[in-house]
């Protein structure tokens, strides 16, 4: 929680003032007793109207100033809370956006969005009364106590006792909410992931007829929340009977003592009204204090929680040509032990086909390269040697979680490899720069997202001094010119959130059309014309071939069609290389490819091809 803290080092200024207007307006509510003392001992008991109006003049005053300090206190604390808030969401977005996507799978989108907003706003609630109570309540506590000992040291005894059993059951109640306030957290993250599953899902659950099954799996979890809730309530909730018990038990003998001490002419009445005054206003204040202590608590929790995700080291770390050799020196060594002859046997491969490390500008070197997600995790990919040279396109097709877009995800370093090395233009991506990295690189995922705004605020994210002309000449190679000259507003049609108000293969389009936008070296289309017709893909391909330049296209795909005219086909099947050639290639010795093919085509016709 205190790393934190550095997030309030531009509201240093509120940080002081909002606590000591607090103090002030605490210094004049601690008088008021004494004035209501002598009030009684002087004006009442000489039936002095005159002194009796003079003090309740002097309240009212000491009342209209603590009002004017509360007031400029609470504009000072909710101005460096707020403020403090927001800087602490910018922060957090910012970090989870330069996290690798390892670090995004690992913690979850759901958890994530409670930090950045539930945990934030128990922080900000926290930060706001911790400036206006954390000094303020404990000032009167003592003070008050203090001010009982200038009245009477025997009746101030009493308050000397009740204060530390107070500490104690505050403090006491204050450990055992916080791990529970943890728990809820944690549950309340578990609740988010599924309802933002189901609702994302909703079409999917209803066409499976599982509204039930999730409906119960959500009351579940729900139910579980709950218990954790009412669990951290109920160990809270004892604190105002608890401080209230003590209270009016110190009350009771505060009470007792002053009427001893009066009848013994020691102590006034106005003394002993002043004296549990001073009592009463230590009960308001710990009552307060306890409701700080539950905000402080939950806000101390989701602080912590906030303080893990900002502990996280941001990004991919950038390696040295030492650290890179070293580790090439120990993945060599376990390749010739174990995988190398396999996938050579499997794929055809040799040394030579992985290039030497003075490639081209433009080339892309896979050199016997694994994956593994997870550490005890199977390898999502095992042993791929091969090279792409400038201008070439390659083909990547394979089974459903045979590792394809896994293979492309390791070029522009969304992942790092567990053994082997990936190198771009003869230097391995680990030693790049990640902005410099994926500059070179166009990549247009799975499912095609869209972001709200116009089309050609969309379309020049890659390249935002990108001409109009450029952007058309983008989306006429994209097959997507007729999306945006049917549109009324032209490239500045609005775009909703997701891209809602398109279809499918328009939304694809429009993304296949960005990421030419920003010219790359090397375009990665991971299935990305799944939405698309078998005319408008062959139309893509053909106007992809033809573009200026010698890009390096990797195309992932299921459909045998989009990759037919490849340079070089790589054929997965459960992380593995099985075949890489041309299509004919591979249609005459790789059986995985040939099951696939012929799964699309008429075996005569393939064969007649």
């Amino acid at each position: 929680m205190k790393k934190l803290l550095v997030y309030l080092k531009d509201y240093k200024k509120e940080s002081i003032l909002g606590p000591l207007f607090k103090l002030l307006e605490a210094s004049f509510e601690l008088i008021v007793p004494l004035v209501v003392a002598s009030m009684i001992d002087v004006g009442i008991a000489q039936g002095d109207k005159g002194y009796v109006g003079r003090m309740c003049l002097i309240m009212a005053a000491l009342g209209l100033i603590g009002l004017v300090c509360s007031i400029t206190a609470q504009y000072f604390a909710a101005k460096a809370a707020v403020g403090f808030a927001t800087r602490l969401r910018h922060g957090v977005f910012e970090h989870i956006q330069k996290l690798s996507f390892s670090q995004l799978d690992r913690e979850g989108t759901a958890t994530l969005i409670t930090r950045i907003t539930s945990d934030i706003n128990q922080v900000q609630s926290g930060v706001n009364l911790a400036l206006r109570l954390f000094l303020r309540s404990p000032f009167i506590v003592f003070g008050a106590m203090i001010m009982a000992f200038t009245v009477d040291v025997k009746a101030a005894l009493i308050f000397v006792v009740v204060i530390p059993v107070l500490s104690v059951i505050v403090f006491g109640i204050m450990l055992v909410s916080i791990p529970l306030y943890k728990k809820v957290q944690s549950g309340l993250d578990r609740v988010l992931g599924t309802t933002r599953e189901n609702l994302t899902g909703v079409r999917v659950i209803r066409a499976f007829g599982q509204e039930p099954t999730e409906i119960s799996k959500f009351d579940g979890e729900n139910d579980a929340l709950k218990k954790i809730q009412t669990t951290a309530g109920r160990i809270s909730a004892l604190m105002n009977p608890l401080t209230y018990v003590v209270i009016n038990a110190g009350l009771i003998a505060l009470i007792y003592t002053g009427a001893l001490q009066v009848d013994a002419g020691v102590l006034s009445k106005g003394e002993v009204v002043a004296l549990i005054n001073y009592m009463s206003q230590i009960l308001v204040e710990l009552v307060k204090l306890a409701n700080l202590i539950i905000t402080m608590t939950k806000a101390v929790a989701c602080g912590n929680r906030i303080e893990a995700v900002l502990g996280m080291p941001a990004g991919l770390k950038e390696y040295t040509a030492e650290e890179l050799e070293a580790s090439a020196g120990v993945s060599t060594g376990d390749a010739q032990t174990g995988h190398s002859g396999k996938s050579t046997g499997q794929t055809g491969l040799s040394e030579e086909n992985a290039g030497s490390k003075e490639e081209e500008t433009g080339s892309v070197v896979f050199d016997h390269v694994g994956l593994r997600y997870y550490e005890g995790g199977e390898e999502a990919l095992t042993d791929i040697t091969f090279k792409a040279r400038k201008g070439d396109t390659i083909g990547i097709i394979g089974g459903t979680g045979s590792g394809k877009s896994s293979l492309v995800n390791l070029i522009p370093r969304f992942y790092d490899v567990t053994s082997g090395s990936v190198r771009v233009d003869g230097r391995d991506v680990r030693s790049y720069d990640t902005v410099t990295l994926r500059d070179k690189i166009g990549v247009v995922m799975q499912k095609a997202v869209l972001f709200q705004g116009t089309i050609r605020d969309n379309l020049k994210w890659g390249n935002e001094s990108a001409t109009d002309e450029e952007i058309y000449e983008a989306l006429r190679t994209a097959q997507a010119e007729e999306i945006v000259r049917q549109k009324k507003d032209g490239l500045d049609e609005m775009i909703e959130q997701e891209g809602r108000n398109l279809s499918g293969g328009q939304k694809q389009r429009l993304s296949i059309a960005r990421a030419l936008v920003k010219k790359p070296e090397i375009l990665i289309l991971d299935d990305s014309a799944s939405a698309l017709d078998y005319a408008t893909d062959a139309a893509l391909r053909k106007a992809l071939k033809e573009m200026p330049g010698d890009t390096t296209v990797f195309i992932v795909s299921q459909r045998a069609s989009s990759l037919m005219h490849a340079d070089t086909i790589i054929v997965l099947d459960d992380g593995k290389a099985v075949g890489m050639g041309t299509h004919e290639e591979l249609l005459k010795n790789c059986s995985v490819y040939q099951e696939i093919y012929y799964s699309q085509f008429e075996k005569k016709a393939g064969q007649g091809e």
